[in-house]
C-alpha cells in the first residue's frame, strides 16, 4: 500500500478537510452492510470514538472481506468524505485495505455483546479493546500526566523512592518479602532463625508499603518534594476497595503544618477533577452514561464546593447524634469506617469533608502529637461514594517526642534510624499526604471495583498476566 502517513483517528475527526485520501489502522469492532457494500467501525484507542470504514464488495470481493471480523487489524487508505448517516461528522470511502490480522470468530472472546466486568477481568490482556477500559486506561494516563503537572508547575520535585526497603513505614507488618534465598534450603542460624546475612541484600527486605519516610528525607532539603510508584500490601484483603499493588502519590513539603497540608490536599483533587472534566470528555460521558449516571454530577459537586474541616471528635458527636442505624458501632476512639465517613459527606454536610486530629492510638507513630496528649494532628479527606480518599498528617518533627512515642507502642527504631536522625539535625515542621491513585481512579471513573481501574490487577491468588 503506498506510503501516507497514518492518521489518528481521534485526529481524524476533529477534522473538516473532507475530500483527503487518509490512513488509518486500528482493530475492527463491528462490520455489517448488504450484498453491496460493507460498514466497517474502525478503532484505534485513541479515542473512544470510531471511525466508519465503507468498503463496497464490488471493489474488494467477498473473500477478501471474509476475515475483515471483530477483533482484526486492519490498515486503510481511502478518502476521508463527509458522513451520510447520523452519529458521526466524517467516514472513509476505502480504496485499498491490508489486513494486518484476522480473529476468528468462534474464539475471539469480545464479539459484538454484553460482557460482565467480571468476564472481562478474567481476559485482562483484551478488555484494554472494549470501550470501557479503553475509556479507564486513558484516563489512568491523563490522571497521571495531571498530577505530575500539577507538582512541577508549583515547585516541587519528584523524589524516586525505592521499591525494595527495609522498613515498614505504616507499622502494618503486612509486607511481601524479597529474597534470592532457596526456599528449598534456606539457611539457618545457631538458634535456628532464617540467617539473613546469605541472602542477597544482607538482611531482611520487602516491596514498600509507602515512599513516605523517605520522602520526608527529601523535603528536609530540597524543600517540596512528591513521590508517584507502586506500593505493595500484603494483606488477605478480597474487596473491591483492595489491592495488593497498587500506586501512590505522596506531596511531603517542609515547614508546612495541618492547615497548610489541607489546603494543599483540597487544592490538588479540585485541579485533578477538573483536569479529567476538561481533558477526558468523551470518556466520562460514555462512563457516565453506561455506568454511573451521577459521575459527572458528582465531580462537578467536588469541584464546586469548598471542603468542610472538622475535628474527628466533631464527626463522632455528629455521628452518635444521627440517629442512623451504622453496621459498625460508632465511638470516640474508633477507626471510622467508610459508612460513616460517607454519611458525613453525602447525608450530614453534602459537601467533600476533612477530618482532623485523630486519636493517637489509631494513627501511625510519625504523626505530630497535639497538647492534649490524646490526638494528633493527621488529617483524612473524605468523598462521596468512596470515603477516605487521601490520609495525611503533620509530621512529629521532635525528636524526644518521636522517640518516646516509639518506645510506648514497642515499635523496633533500629531499621530506621536514619528517619530518626533528621529530627537531630536541622529538624523542621513539615507535613504531607498519601492518595491512591486507584482511590483516584475509581472516583473519576464512577467504577465500583478497584481491579477495574488498574491495567493488570494483583490480588490475593491473583497474579495473572
Amino acid at each position: 500500500m503506498e506510503t501516507i502517513r497514518r492518521t489518528k483517528i481521534s485526529d481524524l475527526l476533529q477534522q473538516d478537510d473532507f475530500g483527503a485520501t487518509v490512513s488509518v489502522k486500528g482493530w475492527v469492532r463491528t462490520r455489517r452492510g448488504n450484498k453491496n457494500v460493507s460498514f466497517i467501525a474502525l478503532n484505534d484507542g485513541s479515542t473512544i470514538n470510531n471511525i466508519q470504514i465503507v468498503a463496497e464488495i464490488e471493489k474488494f470481493g467477498e473473500d477478501f472481506l471474509k476475515p475483515v471480523t471483530t477483533g482484526a487489524c486492519i490498515h486503510v487508505v481511502g478518502k476521508y468524505v463527509e458522513s451520510q448517516g447520523q452519529g458521526q461528522k466524517g467516514e472513509i470511502l476505502a480504496e485499498k485495505i491490508e489486513i494486518y490480522g484476522s480473529a476468528d470468530p468462534a474464539t475471539y472472546p469480545l464479539q459484538k455483546k454484553g460482557h460482565s466486568l467480571e468476564f472481562l477481568r478474567e481476559i485482562a490482556h483484551l478488555r484494554p479493546r472494549t470501550n470501557t477500559f479503553g475509556a479507564i486506561f486513558r484516563m489512568r494516563h491523563h490522571m497521571s500526566y495531571a498530577i505530575h503537572k500539577y507538582f512541577n508547575d508549583r515547585g516541587f520535585y519528584y523524589l524516586h523512592t525505592p521499591i525494595v526497603t527495609a522498613s515498614d513505614a505504616e507499622g502494618a507488618g503486612s509486607m511481601f518479602q524479597v529474597t534470592t534465598l532457596n526456599l528449598n534450603n534456606v539457611p539457618r542460624t545457631e538458634m535456628q532463625d532464617v540467617d539473613y546475612s546469605e541472602d542477597f541484600f544482607g538482611r531482611q527486605t520487602n516491596l514498600t508499603v509507602s515512599g513516605q519516610l523517605e520522602g520526608e528525607l527529601g523535603a528536609m532539603a530540597l524543600g517540596a518534594v512528591y513521590t508517584f510508584g507502586p506500593t505493595f500490601r500484603a494483606e488477605n484483603s478480597n474487596t473491591p476497595r483492595h489491592l495488593a499493588e497498587f500506586w501512590m502519590i505522596e506531596p511531603e513539603v517542609a515547614f508546612y503544618d495541618i492547615h497548610d497540608n489541607m489546603d494543599l490536599a483540597e487544592d490538588f483533587l479540585k485541579y485533578l477533577i477538573r483536569y479529567a472534566l476538561d481533558n477526558c470528555a468523551d470518556d466520562i460521558a460514555f462512563l457516565n452514561e453506561h455506568f454511573d449516571k451521577e459521575l459527572i454530577e458528582r465531580l462537578n459537586f467536588v469541584v464546586n464546593n469548598d471542603f468542610v474541616r472538622l475535628t474527628y471528635t466533631e464527626g463522632v458527636k455528629i455521628l452518635e447524634e444521627s440517629g442512623h442505624k451504622f453496621e459498625f458501632p460508632v465511638y470516640w476512639g474508633a477507626d471510622l469506617q467508610s459508612e460513616h465517613e460517607r454519611y458525613l459527606v453525602e447525608n450530614h454536610f453534602k459537601r467533600p469533608v476533612i477530618l482532623t486530629d485523630y486519636p493517637k492510638e489509631i494513627k501511625s507513630f510519625y504523626m505530630k502529637q497535639n497538647d492534649d496528649g490524646k490526638t494528633v494532628r493527621g488529617m483524612d479527606v473524605l468523598f462521596p461514594k468512596i470515603g477516605e480518599i487521601i490520609g495525611g498528617s503533620e509530621r512529629e518533627s521532635d525528636y524526644d517526642k518521636l522517640t518516646k512515642h516509639m518506645e510506648e507502642i514497642g515499635m523496633n527504631s533500629a531499621p530506621i534510624w536514619w528517619y530518626i536522625e533528621t529530627r537531630k539535625f536541622g529538624t523542621a515542621p513539615h507535613a504531607g499526604f498519601g492518595l491512591g491513585f486507584e482511590r483516584l481512579m475509581l472516583f473519576v471513573t464512577g467504577m465500583a471495583n478497584i481491579r477495574d481501574v488498574i491495567p493488570f490487577p494483583r490480588t490475593p491468588n491473583n497474579a495473572d498476566f
